[in-house]
């Protein structure tokens, strides 16, 4: 029953986000299955702050032994202390990137769409602890998401 009410609700995203301390590249270590995720390794995500205001998305992967990226704008949400976006990697089309938990630091981010579509677990680097995967997974669980959906990353080191 806990389930079917915490789902009925729309999950909450952290207060406030500090775009200057979010840019820069995170590694992708668990997502849900997505089409245009599959067969990827050592995912990241990079973002920078455009002169205009907007959020310069670059997501790289690597896929049949060869470095692939793509590149989109995110915009943020009117008065939702910077955790909500809309991100557009093809015009006309925006998709939902709330920020639904994020570590004081800065190291470590889960992010998805409210609908619980799509959920990423992102770090600074491309391995966290185990403790520190579990709690934030765990706090994604409590906000109505099928954690047992994740699928760890691999990264090879370089």
């Amino acid at each position: 029953m806990a389930t079917t009410s915490c789902q009925s609700q729309t999950p909450e995203t952290v207060k406030y986000v500090d775009l200057e301390k979010y840019s820069g590249v995170w590694y992708e270590i668990a997502a849900f299955p997505t089409r245009f995720e599959k067969g990827c390794s050592n995912t990241t995500a990079e973002y920078q702050i455009s002169e205009k205001g907007h959020v310069i998305v670059i997501n790289r992967c690597s896929r049949n032994n060869k470095r692939t990226s793509i590149k989109g704008k995110a915009f943020v949400v009117k008065n939702s202390g910077n955790a909500r976006l809309k991100v557009q990697f093809f015009w006309p089309f925006r998709g939902d990137y709330w920020i639904f938990e994020l570590a004081d630091d800065y190291s470590v981010a889960a992010v998805g769409s409210p609908g619980r579509k799509y959920l990423w677990i992102l770090a600074r680097t491309s391995k966290i602890d185990e403790k520190v995967y579990q709690e934030f997974t765990s706090r994604m669980e409590k906000k109505g998401f099928d954690i047992n959906l994740l699928q760890t990353t691999e990264h090879q080191e370089n």
